[in-house]
């Protein structure tokens, strides 16, 4: 990999996790399917919890506006009780399925992950050279950051317990779409603010190319991970390990 215009500037490296930290198949072939296995039995015992009732309404709110935007979601029943929480159990197994990134989804999904990395039927994965290269950049005085569209409860219980150990002592912050959805520069801008840096000072590291155009609209240098195979792109810098990134 070529270096970067200017390693000294980079302060804060700040990393996507699906793909660029952790294997996309954990994401899809193991998270996903529990989290829809699990929502029925979850939401049943937590529905009138007022946390859980909030993210409720902000899943039927998200309802309307996708039968608005005619993408034909399943409907909802407000009559009673049990229809609310069917149509609530439901919409959520659609949305999973539809690979949506809105923001009560994935609270509710860190919800449900938490039960399962306190049983141990989770556990985090990362790719092989995520700790060392955390270390290594710690011991190089640079900050290391999450942002990813997963809540920062489930980034945080990923990142807790990997085979590796708990790696959350490694990273000094975590970012969802709270801040803003992944592909609008703005968030970008906004998570800087938030790190009081200035945008050229933080390296956004992501499998996402859309991701990535969204990092340098806003000023930051960024990288495309591609971990499988030796893909190259002619618009953007190419990683397919963290080794390549800064190194000693």
């Amino acid at each position: 990999m070529s270096p970067l215009a200017d390693d000294s500037r980079v302060r804060v490296i700040l990393l996507d996790i699906e793909g660029t930290t952790t294997p996309v198949d954990f994401v899809y072939k193991t998270l996903f399917p529990y989290a829809s296995s699990k929502v029925e039995s979850f939401l049943r015992k937590y529905f009138h919890d007022p946390e859980v009732q909030t993210l409720v309404a902000e899943l039927h709110a998200q309802q309307e506006r996708d039968e608005n935007a005619r993408l034909q979601p399943p409907p909802w029943n407000e009559e009673t009780v049990e229809a609310r929480l069917r149509s609530s159990i439901t919409y959520t197994q659609w949305l999973i399925v539809s690979d949506s990134k809105c923001t009560p989804l994935k609270a509710l999904q860190g919800k449900i992950w938490q039960q399962g990395y306190a049983s141990g039927e989770l556990r985090g994965e990362v790719y092989a050279d995520v700790p060392p290269a955390f270390a290594r950049w710690r011991r190089q005085g640079r900050e290391v950051c999450i942002y990813s569209s997963g809540s920062v409860l489930a980034q945080q219980l990923l990142f807790r317990s990997t085979a590796a150990g708990d790696l959350t002592a490694q990273l000094s912050k975590f970012f969802d779409t709270r801040v803003g959805a992944k592909g609008e520069s703005e968030s970008y801008r906004k998570i800087a603010v938030d790190l009081a840096r200035s945008p050229q000072e933080v390296l956004f590291i992501s499998d996402a190319r859309n991701e990535v155009e969204a990092a340098k609209r806003a000023g930051m240098p960024a990288i495309l991970c591609l971990r499988e195979g030796a893909v190259r792109d002619r618009l953007h810098q190419v990683i397919h390990n963290f080794d390549e990134v800064l190194p000693e």
